[in-house]
């Protein structure tokens, strides 16, 4: 980045910069006139100097001009005007000065809205550049830089360079033109009160700027303070688990209230001199009027300055401070933006960054990483300047199967990173051929060299989407979209140097894989899962997931017919009491009062939990169908036998979880409401209501079994259900999905809607045997597939939290996998397996890497055999020694493999 913020601004911008500020330059002769027309008001109109030779007529908007004495002195007249008595020239005049007014008012809309887009494109500008910058950080960076740290940078602390990029050239020539239009104004109307407002503004210009320094060395001391917040604070979150497991929340909240008192005391210290510096400026502001009616009234009175002149003058005035004010302000924005930006290119600094290498050098040397990996005089020390690799050689011929046996030392990890290319700063060479493995391009790296680490990184997405990350180099395809949008989209990214490329293009290439389009590339990651392991995984999370009727209506009629095969497939064999079906006409034991009365999935926060206690709807639909007090009077009983269960009980107990409508600490509540009513009665509060009646809308007669459910109450719910739909569908309410036997309910999990039911709580192990039967089913209908590629769409979470150790691991062995990458490198990224799993998995990888490369730590040799090579580490040294494993397909190693220094080290 440019060093100088004003070189970057004028660098990317200056186009419209001048383009806007030629338009400032344009309004400001609108400007002039409007602060003279007060001047002709008052002198012309009210006091009447057009009508002084006794006419009653005066003209308006008459245009000439009088040639100079050497060219004859001749008067030319281009428009005489318009005749006006004195009180039509008056309000002549002041309608003139009304346009004016409008005039300038849509020249400063127009100046503002255009510096607000220009700084909003280069704020966008800025932060893409930023962000760019972030993907070069070398690995030597990224252990030293906070990510909590960098986001606030890119987020927040460009906003206000963002906000000031806009006024940097053209505010300032914006407020510099008024003020010296206003100025020039004042000067023409008196030399002497001109000079006395320079004066002013002088001492305004000098003195303020002076005094603002410390605020700036305040303004600096409170940023690197806030950022330093935000890292902590960021440390905190990262290591929560560490706190809560060693108590140690005190010594937390005691370190960043050190902190936070840190930034009050310096923005105190802000405030006390911001505002001395505001009262000092408005004082200034306000000398000079002082001046203007003492002197400009003395030469009134001496009748060197009419009337009209001194009103126009003081009038004039007015206008003076505002753009003065503006331009100190500016200045310090100025200052301290700069200072801001000074902070931003240290922390990019261009020694963190790896260098740029461009297209045509990427394209040269993006070929297949195979021949000779010949790596001489390694060097790298620990953090207590031990020797991991002291001038350590090999060469081995790619492709190959490679085991880094590791035996409890470092080295083989380290030696793996570094062919990774994810330890640069080390000593030595390693060349693949005649080129520098680590002066590939990255672009040619990323595509053909893939590394499973010990602790794998997943973004917050999709599994399909940590998969396929690795095939996302470029779009292939453009989507369809208004052309419009499409136009204008691509001209502000051109504008603002950000890609021009959508998100929503196709990026993945279908046919390198032999599929033609994303159903069939689907069941290739659906296969590669499953062949890792995660077949029983992706099933069960396709099971938990969704299906749109909409997008795919043939897949929802197979699962509609699953659905009648799994409940002929209950009865035919005894098990129909395992699940009971979801019946419009039948209340269902086994599902809450809630799901009941709905008969459908909630699909909007207002339906769900307690909230649908409390909405109107709802409220209103039950109120008709005389519900409300039954519900009510049901609350007050489980409320009742609630408090006397739990009495003495800790909040830990198993009861709670089994009656997981009451929480421990709502408890007090209901023992409150229980006082104040303890038989139903008129009186009782809607809160109150709200309350109680939160509590029988989760109540399940099959699981709590309190016996308030008889069937006369069972059937009202069931006859409210009509009247609940109704009053939803009447108010427009799109907050719930209605079940219908023949269709797919899109809101609700595939196993709920393979079921359309609930499973029995009074049926021992009935939640097994029907899963059981719903794999059945699902095999002999061929859904097994189209289940686990809904599964693809299984949310991973933060950092992977939503996934197993196992998981996480499996999806980032098929994110190296699928791009089959030329060198595969794995190092520790099976330690969450046990060893049997860890074995099959390792010849796994042996059959899916065939033909291209394999490097692999190991623990120790147990399953190092069917290797090609096995290196050993010891004393810094590297031994390779070839096995009876495949052979590479390609020629012989060269005899410097063979031996060095005695051994192939």
């Amino acid at each position: 980045m440019d060093k100088s913020l004003f070189r970057y601004i004028w660098k990317h911008s200056k186009r419209d910069q001048l383009i806007v500020c030629g338009v400032v330059l344009a309004s400001q002769p609108f400007y002039f006139m409007s602060l003279d027309l007060p001047r002709q008001i008052v002198n012309e109109a009210i006091q009447g100097e057009a009508f002084r030779d006794g006419n009653v007529t005066a003209p308006f908007l008459s245009l000439g001009f009088e040639l100079p004495e050497w060219l004859g002195g001749a008067s030319v007249q281009i428009f005489e005007g318009f005749q006006l008595s004195r009180v039509g020239l008056l309000f002549a005049l002041s309608s003139l000065f009304l346009l004016f007014v409008i005039i300038n008012g849509a020249f400063k809309y127009w100046i503002n809205v255009s510096k607000g887009v220009l700084g909003e494109r280069m704020l966008r500008r800025l932060r893409f550049d930023l962000f760019s910058m972030v993907l070069r950080f070398t690995p030597e960076a990224l252990r030293t830089v906070k990510s909590s740290e960098t986001a606030t940078i890119i987020k927040d602390e460009v906003e206000p360079i963002g906000g000031f990029i806009g006024d940097a050239f053209i505010t300032p020539v914006f407020l510099t033109m008024q003020a010296l239009t206003a100025l020039f104004f004042i000067m023409v109307q008196n030399v002497w009160l001109g000079l006395l407002a320079l004066g002013v503004v002088m001492i305004q210009i000098v003195i303020i700027p002076r005094l603002r320094r410390e605020l700036l060395r305040l303004g600096r001391e409170r940023q690197l303070a806030s950022r330093e917040l935000a890292g902590r604070v960021g440390e905190v979150l990262d290591g929560i688990e560490v706190v809560h497991v060693h108590n140690a929340h005190s010594w937390e909240r005691a370190e960043i209230g050190n902190r936070l008192f840190t930034l009050f005391d310096i923005r105190v210290k802000i405030y006390n001199r911001k505002f001395l510096v505001k009262f000092l400026n408005n004082f200034l502001s306000q000398l000079t009027p002082f001046f203007f009616y003492a002197i400009g009234g003395y030469f009134a009175l001496r009748g060197t300055l009419d009337i009209g002149q001194l009103v126009a003058v003081i009038s004039a005035y007015r206008e003076l401070p505002p753009p003065l004010k503006e331009l100190i302000d500016w200045d310090q924005q100025r200052l301290d933006v700069q200072v801001k930006y000074d902070q931003v290119t240290q922390h990019f600094a261009e020694e963190r960054l790896a260098p740029l290498v461009e297209a045509r050098e990427e394209a040269a040397q993006d070929e297949p990483l195979v021949g000779p990996l010949v790596a001489e005089e390694l060097q790298l020390s620990d953090s207590h300047g031990g020797a991991i690799l002291d001038n350590a050689s090999f060469a081995i011929e790619l492709p190959a199967r490679v085991a880094l046996i590791s035996a409890g030392s470092p080295a083989a990890s380290i030696t793996a990173r570094i062919l990774a290319r994810r330890i640069p700063g080390f000593g030595g060479h390693i060349r693949l051929g005649d080129r520098d493995l680590m002066r590939l391009p990255p672009s040619a790296a990323g595509r053909r060299i893939a590394y499973a680490g010990i602790d794998p990184i997943l973004f917050p997405g999709t599994i399909r989407d940590n998969v396929v990350y690795g095939l996302r180099f470029k779009p292939l395809g453009q989507r369809e979209e208004d052309r419009r949008e499409a136009e204008r989209r691509v001209a502000e990214a051109i504008r603002t140097g950000n890609p021009v490329e959508s998100i929503s293009d196709q990026w993945i290439d279908y046919s390198q894989f032999g599929v033609g389009n994303a159903d069939e590339f689907d069941r290739l990651l659906v296969d590669l899962l499953s062949r890792i392991g995660m077949g029983n995984e992706m099933y069960l999370f396709g099971l938990a997931g969704r299906l749109d009727p909409e997008k795919d209506p043939d897949l929802a009629g197979r699962f509609v017919e699953a659905r009648r095969r799994l409940h002929e497939t209950f009865q035919a064999s005894g098990m129909e009491g395992l699940v009971e079906p979801f019946d419009a006409d039948r209340y269902n034991d086994q599902a809450t009062v809630a799901e009941n009365l709905l008969f459908g999935v909630p699909t909007s926060s207002e339906f769900k939990g307690r909230n649908l206690a409390e909405n109107n709807e709802f409220r209103s639909a039950i109120d008709k169908a005389e519900l409300t007090r039954d519900l009510v009077r049901m609350g007050l009983q489980i409320a009742e036998t609630m408090t006397e269960i739990f009495e003495g009980l800790p909040p830990g107990h198993s009861l709670f979880e089994q009656f997981s409508f009451v929480g421990a600490e709502e408890l007090p509540e209901f023992e409150a409401i229980l006082r104040r009513h303890p038989h139903l009665d008129d009186d009782m509060d809607r809160d109150d209501q709200v309350r109680l009646l939160s509590l029988p809308l989760a109540y399940v007669e099959a699981r709590h079994r309190l016996g308030l459910l008889d069937d006369k109450l069972r059937g009202k719910l069931v006859r409210a259900r009509a009247l609940v739909r109704e009053t939803l569908e009447k108010d427009g309410s799109a907050g719930v999905e209605f079940y219908d036997p023949e269709r797919v309910c899109s809101a609700a999990p595939l196993r709920d809607n393979l079921l359309f039911g609930r499973i029995s709580y009074r049926v021992a192990n009935a939640r097994v045997r029907v899963s059981e039967a719903i794999s059945t089913v699902v095999k002999e209908l061929g859904l097994l597939e189209e289940i686990q590629r809904i599964g693809l769409d299984q949310q991973v979470g933060t950092a992977g939290r939503l996934l197993t150790p196992q998981e996480r691991a499996s999806v980032s062995l098929a994110r190296c996998l699928v791009k089959r990458p030329d060198i595969l490198i794995v190092d520790g990224a099976l330690a969450p397996f046990d060893e049997a799993r860890s074995q099959q998995m390792t010849e796994l990888l042996m059959e899916l890497t065939e033909q291209r490369s394999l490097f692999m730590v190991l623990p120790n040799d147990r399953q190092a055999g069917s290797f090609d090579i096995q290196m050993r580490f010891r004393d810094g040294q590297i031994t390779a020694e070839k096995t009876g494993g495949r052979t590479s397909g390609a020629e012989e190693p060269p005899a410097a493999a063979q031996t060095m220094e005695g051994e192939v080290a």
